[in-house]
């Protein structure tokens, strides 16, 4: 993928579709139609904006089959429809389901979260992607290793379906805060050979995040590169020296909280991993704001407790 990504949350989705409101509902729609799965959140966001009825339509890409899959029946020749896919893309997918509704005599308009350059058709209403790769809330596991592993096995007929959505989670981690206690940074403007001395014979934490850590991939610290081997070294002691290890570039990134936040962020973002597990909540918030998909998870190790957490600005 070298298109820079466009992240589409929930929040942006719905608000964008409620920009939409005076439009639709002079549209006068019998129902919203979703393409399972994509278009489902979309159609359900246009039924609660306009109060028009939801059903779906389910997509066979391998046979190019569409099929009603909703109790409500199929409406009467001559309604108008709106259906509602997440991305407008090179494939049929499109092009099959208005076909489909069109032989049901039914009038078709069309809602999709993105369309790009390599739309095969225009939709009447959409989010102008060209140039970019829009990723939506529901595909966030797609930068993981496994998924696209999996993704090229299935595209090319050697693993007969995807795993479950959940099987791709992927975590990366913050370190001090998360695996062995914060050492008060006034030790080490007092002394700092001496609190890097204590840091090193910390033990780990006998509570932590209630992750599997057969899912963590990467451990994403703060500390410089510098700490590299002291830190390489008390992860290896304690049993975690199996996990991949990104440190702070001091030319890059500041020691700040903004500093440490943007490193971490685009750090997560490289690794391919879906969740991130962060000990401090103004960096939790600011790693949320630069990195909008990724479930960002700050763990309060005192309490032992972790808060999902949104950085969305206010204005």
């Amino acid at each position: 993928m070298n298109k820079p990504v466009l992240p589409l949350t929930y929040e942006q989705l719905d608000h964008w579709i409620e920009s939409l409101q005076p439009t639709l509902l002079a549209e006068q729609f019998t129902l919203a139609l979703g393409i399972l799965r994509g278009g489902a959140p979309l159609a359900l966001m246009v039924s609660h904006a306009v109060g028009t009825p939801v059903a779906f339509l389910r997509y066979d890409r391998g046979t190019r089959a569409v099929a009603w899959d909703s109790t409500l029946p199929v409406p009467p020749a001559g309604s108008k429809v709106l259906l509602c896919e997440d991305i407008a893309g090179r494939g049929f997918t499109l092009v099959d389901c208005i076909a489909f509704l069109r032989a049901q005599g039914l009038q078709v308009k069309t809602l999709t979260g993105a369309v790009d350059e390599l739309s095969r058709t225009q939709p009447d209403y959409a989010i102008d992607a060209r140039g970019y790769f829009a990723l939506f809330p529901w595909e966030r596991q797609a930068y993981t290793e496994q998924y696209r592993d999996d993704w090229a096995r299935v595209e090319a007929g050697a693993a007969p379906a995807m795993a479950d959505d959940h099987d791709y989670a992927a975590y990366a981690i913050d370190l001090d805060g998360i695996l062995l206690p914060d050492v008060p940074l006034a030790r080490y403007d007092e002394d700092l050979l001496a609190a890097l001395a204590e840091r090193d014979a910390l033990l780990p934490f006998e509570v932590l995040p209630g992750i599997d850590l057969q899912r963590v991939r990467t451990i994403i610290t703060g500390r410089p590169e510098m700490d590299r081997a002291r830190t390489e070294a008390w992860l290896a002691r304690h049993g975690f020296g199996h996990l991949q290890l990104v440190m702070r570039a001091p030319g890059t990134h500041d020691d700040s909280p903004a500093g440490a936040a943007a490193h971490k962020a685009s750090a997560a973002l490289r690794a391919g991993v879906t969740h991130f597990v962060e000990s401090e909540p103004v960096q939790a918030l600011l790693i949320a704001q630069q990195a909008p998909l990724l479930r960002v998870i700050w763990w309060d190790a005192l309490t032992r407790t972790g808060m999902l957490v949104s950085g969305r600005a206010w204005n």
